[in-house]
């Protein structure tokens, strides 16, 4: 109960925190997890701690359940300490869908400066699903342990992931723990993990999955030793795996039904047409322009690529199966490639966990130059695959052996804006803007315009964003043309100064668009920042200002650059004759960079936030 300075931001901190998952000798040998752990609660929102949530997996007509739970909370008033304990009408289970249910229960009497305390078990019979302990969490620790206690005859993958080192990290054998009856028994291990001061995970901007970095233990059943001598080998390796998805009915034999459902439409679209890329091409549109995806993922198609077809709709297995099937039937070197998006963390590399992946796209070879493509986005242009999907790397499977493909971008997330200015006596800018939209910068823009609508709509969202420009014409180019830039060009007034003949005035150069808050505030980052797809932002302004004034000062050319071809950042300034022009110029050339890395490149975003954040001052001529 004594003030608590481990971390002075923390909204709450755990003061204790341990569990121990075994196996069950006396009730059908199922997995037992026991957690305990005291919370300190710092400020009023630590107080959300206080509503606990216990996920309970349920499926094949099994179900975890919980043994027991026993809560408190604990507070000094008069002097005195107060111990609130949880009632059992306050626990409830709810069921959540057809795999979980939750158990739910508020501690009582909670507020900043309580300490609350709970212990529950947990008894599943999911016994190949040994349990992940996360040391890290979204408040501090001062301790975390976990103790796994492992029969000899189950062999799990144990593999520690994340930045943080243990403290503990002990072993021992226990002889005949594990009595599962007809006088079997086996030895067990009893390894011990522990922690101390372990920080908070705090996520940034340009990270992948949060379960990649958070330091934690993971388990991955390898091996079952019956007692009769007999193994059941359950991590496979890689062949195994492919002959099983080759196999599957839900993949690899829907592949093969491609033609049944392709034959027509393939035929008429590649009738006389003699070059592959060209082939692939149409092939590639007509799948696109066909399905509408259903927001689903998955690597297995969830209809059967016939139904989808018929319905037009269809998850991410159904569309892009059907349309490796297509480019197969036309003659064209397509295979599948499974990957994990960037949400759902990467997949195990060392042999093969087909839980992992939750995608599937088209890996397509036409003379000896790969394409990646994805059909259930009208805006991907071919070869692009979206954002979510650049994540490490995806598995192809070929009719031969499978293989591991680095998932780049094909395209970069490029913008260039040209601004075209003049003031007028009242102090009101006119001109054009046109800003090319290219890469993924350009998909963004392009879902932008139709989900509003109209061009008008469009408009006046951008008007809404800029606050004080109004557009009074424009024109749109390349909406419908995926390979081209997609261009907005504008003709604008902004209200910029209130009377132009008052004296001195400030201008901004940054019209548009500008980098206002640095995306990395960590004073130190452990894990990588992942952009997924290169940077460029380009603007180039020509500004007329009126006779009678002059620029107080031409601001400093800007030439920064990151180490390793990471990037640069240049910006010039020229003035002659009432006319100034600016060119700005940022790219971001590589996708991911390493914690050494960092340091480097916060410093150019606050030198690129410095330099557009800066006004010039315009001095009337006396």
């Amino acid at each position: 109960m004594k003030t608590c300075d481990f971390d002075t931001s923390a909204y709450a901190v755990v003061l204790n925190e341990f569990g121990e998952a075994s196996m069950d000798n006396s009730n059908n040998n199922n997995l037992l997890f026991e957690y305990h752990v005291k919370i300190k609660i710092l400020k009023q929102r630590g107080t959300e701690l206080a509503n606990i949530e216990i996920p309970l997996r349920k499926g094949e007509g099994r179900a975890e359940l919980i043994r027991e739970i026993d809560a408190s909370s604990f507070n000094y008033e008069n002097g005195t300490m107060k111990e609130m304990k949880l009632e059992a009408r306050g626990i409830y289970k709810e069921t959540v869908s057809k795999f979980w249910d939750v158990t739910k229960f508020a501690i009582p009497n909670v507020r900043a400066g309580s300490v609350i305390e709970y212990r529950y078990i947990l008894e599943s019979p999911f016994r190949y699903n040994f349990r992940t302990w996360e040391f890290q969490s979204d408040i501090p620790k001062m301790y975390s342990e976990y103790w796994a206690t492992i029969p000899a005859n189950y062999k799990y993958n144990i593999s520690l992931r994340g930045y943080q080192k243990l403290d503990k990290n002990e072993s021992e054998v226990i002889r005949e723990c594990f009595t599962p009856g007809g006088g079997n028994r086996a030895d067990c291990s009893r390894l011990k993990w522990g922690m101390k001061n372990v920080p908070a995970f705090v996520e940034e901007d340009y990270m992948t999955a949060k379960s990649n970095f958070l330091s934690a233990i993971y388990f991955e059943l390898s091996e079952l030793e019956f007692f009769d001598g007999r193994k059941d080998k359950i991590t496979k390796e890689w062949k195994d795996a492919e002959t099983e998805l080759r196999r599957d009915e839900k993949f690899g034999l829907q592949i093969k039904r491609g033609k049944d459902i392709m034959e027509d439409h393939v035929d008429v679209l590649t009738l006389g047409e003699n070059d592959p890329l060209t082939k692939a091409k149409k092939i590639y549109a007509f799948i696109q322009g066909w399905y509408r995806w259903d927001d689903v993922y998955g690597i297995f198609s969830e209809f059967g690529i016939k139904k989808a077809f018929d319905r037009k709709t269809g998850n991410i297995g159904d569309i892009n199966l059907s349309l490796v099937a297509a480019l197969r039937y036309a003659g064209l070197e397509a295979s599948p490639m499974i990957l994990s998006t960037r949400t759902n963390g990467l997949p195990t590399e060392l042999y093969p966990v087909i839980s992992d992946f939750n995608y599937v796209i088209a890996h397509l070879n036409v003379g000896g130059k790969v394409y990646l493509l994805d059909a259930t986005d009208d805006f991907l242009s071919f070869g692009m695959i979206p954002e979510r999907c650049l994540n490490g790397k995806g598995r192809v499977l070929p009719e031969g052996e499978s293989y591991w493909h680095e998932l780049k971008p094909s395209e970069r997330e490029k913008q260039i804006s040209m601004l075209t200015l003049k003031f007028d006596p009242t102090g009101t800018l006119v001109g054009t803007i046109q800003t090319s939209f290219m890469g993924y910068k350009a998909m963004a823009e392009r879902k932008a315009f139709f989900s509003e609508g109209g061009p008008e709509a469009y408009i006046k969202k951008m008007e809404e964003r800029w606050k004080k420009i109004d557009v009074t014409n424009f024109e749109i180019k390349n909406a419908d043309d995926l390979d081209k830039p997609f261009v907005v060009k504008l003709e604008v007034s902004i209200d910029a100064l209130d009377d132009l003949g008052q004296g001195n005035f400030l201008f901004n150069p940054f019209v548009i668009e500008r980098w206002t808050q640095n995306p990395f505030k960590s004073t130190e980052r452990l894990y990588p920042v992942d952009f997924g797809a290169p940077i460029e932002e380009v603007v180039i302004l020509t500004l007329e200002y009126p006779a009678g004034y002059e620029l107080a000062e031409v601001p400093s050319k800007v030439g920064l650059a990151l180490p390793n071809q990471g990037g640069r950042y240049l910006f010039e300034c020229n003035n002659v004759a009432n006319k100034l022009s600016m060119n700005s110029s940022l790219l971001i050339g590589k996708t991911v960079f390493t914690s050494e890395e960092y340091h480097f490149l916060k410093e150019l975003f606050n030198h690129v936030i410095a330099v557009q954040q800066a006004d010039l001052v315009f001095k009337r001529n006396r």
